[in-house]
């Protein structure tokens, strides 16, 4: 199937060709006649599967030029929302029509001007909330409403934000909502809102031939070391590191650089500026880590990523696939990796409860210890220290050393020995000995912070 074959208007098809891309992903296929149609649509998907053009595609096909803003699309962060509003530039660049971006952490008048013209506004609730405040937005003419990664928008907190927004636009509306997962929150949305939704899932397909996934079991001290030094010794290419929180992100950004990895993080504490700048250091592939929460990650469509580590466990099955999903694309191989510590067993058991997934214990290899220290400089994110510290950080500090000098196989994990899920360190504090330190097994081979 080809974009002729969904009849997307010919201007389109010449834009998405000149991008690249030659066929509809699965998401496309089934939302584009579906949108056409005029249905509401909830569409089930994850990073990377193409959903912008899913619902970008119908809907540039059918605003009118100089009729004022017709489409409003809702999304939790600010890259998400730049990436989406950059897109949609691009599949429309040969069409008289105009998308903006709306966000906050820069300033309102020159977004004031941009709407005065648009066609289209891709922004975040805080600052679409500020125009409808300031009277400076009219959504008289909104026919399209899209609600993007609804899970995550829900997770930060956003819910009466998004309900405030949704009671300006006028009842006679085709609405579009697209969530990773769909948990009660987002259900209930989908309930009030949407008009006989029509239900479209497309899963994240992990190619086990491409992916080699991983976890080590090691105690919590050790954790960093072991970060440190398998991305030492991994093969060239882009790694993804992923925190639970915006200040552990800080925390193990720092700490890499530190210790002579060329790290970055990037969440939703960060300064407007600093953001830019990490995405652009980002886009000209001038970092070798990205150290990142789940939702500021969601924001990131990034090529070419050679190797996913879980820093910190994810909560749910669900999440896990959404990480490594960003590895061992269009034909390339990866590595998806897990540090395992006593406090993850009860997370990871939720991440295993997905069958299909079939993650190996790999033997911890020897590694140095490596210096770790937490800042006490709090609030204040990697990259915008003051500037005449050259390096070093002020204040109260705590610091170890995060290793103990395993033995093992040195190099790179893709060498360790491996068996099932099963590790042999540790046991767990609540459940006596733990199904990971366990070398019997059924299970062989199946394996808070609010934020952005």
């Amino acid at each position: 199937m080809n974009f002729e074959d969904l009849k997307v208007h010919p201007q389109l098809v010449q834009a998405v060709l000149e991008m690249g891309f030659t066929e509809p992903t699965p998401i496309q296929q089934q939302c584009i006649p579906e949108i056409k149609k005029g249905r509401d649509v909830v569409g089930q998907s994850g990073t990377g599967s193409g959903k912008t053009a899913a619902f970008g595609l119908p809907i540039l096909e059918q605003v009118q030029p100089r009729q004022g803003i017709q489409a409003l699309i809702l999304t939790p962060t600010r890259e998400l929302c730049v990436q989406v509003n950059d897109m949609l530039n691009s599949f429309g660049k040969h069409l008289r029509l105009r998308s903006t971006a709306v966000y906050g952490g820069v300033g309102i008048n020159p977004q004031i001007d941009a709407l005065r013209y648009a066609e289209i506004v891709v922004g975040t609730p805080g600052r679409i909330l500020d125009h409808l405040e300031r009277r400076t937005i009219s959504f008289t003419n909104v026919r399209f409403f899209v609600l993007d990664e609804a899970d995550k928008m829900f997770e930060m907190g956003f819910v009466e934000d998004v309900e405030r927004i949704m009671s300006q636009v006028p009842r006679e509306r085709q609405t579009m909502l697209f969530s990773a997962t769909v948990p009660p929150t987002v259900n209930a949305l989908i309930r009030k809102h949407l008009r006989d939704p029509v239900i479209i899932k497309t899963h994240i397909h992990v190619d086990r031939s491409l992916l080699r996934q991983v976890y080590y079991n090691i105690p919590q001290h050790d954790k960093f070391s072991l970060l440190v030094h398998l991305l030492r010794n991994k093969t060239p290419g882009l790694a993804m590191v992923f925190c639970a929180t915006r200040s552990e992100t800080d925390v193990v950004a720092r700490n890499l650089h530190m210790n002579g990895v060329n790290a970055m993080a990037i969440h939703g504490g960060l300064s407007q500026s600093r953001r830019l700048h990490v995405l652009d250091q980002l886009k000209k592939e001038h970092i070798d880590v990205m150290v990142a929460t789940d939702v500021a990650a969601r924001g990131l469509d990034v090529k070419h990523i050679s190797h996913v580590y879980n820093y910190d466990v994810p909560k749910t099955s669900d999440e896990y696939v959404h990480r490594i999903g960003r590895t061992a694309r269009a034909g390339a191989e990866g590595d998806a990796v897990t540090l395992l510590t006593d406090r993850d067993y009860e997370n990871f058991n939720n991440v295993l409860r997905d069958r299909t997934l079939n993650v190996e214990r790999a033997e911890v290899p020897s590694f140095e210890r490596v210096r770790f220290m937490r800042n006490s400089q709090r609030g204040r994110p990697f990259g915008d220290r003051d500037r005449h510290s050259r390096g070093s950080f002020s204040g109260e500090r705590r610091e170890h050393y995060g290793g103990r000098g395993h033995r093992g196989e040195s190099g790179d994990h893709r060498g360790g020995a491996r068996t099932g899920y099963g590790g042999q360190h540790g046991r767990s504090p609540s459940h006596g000995r733990s199904r990971f330190s366990s070398h019997s097994s059924s299970h062989s081979s199946h394996g808070g912070h609010r934020g952005e």
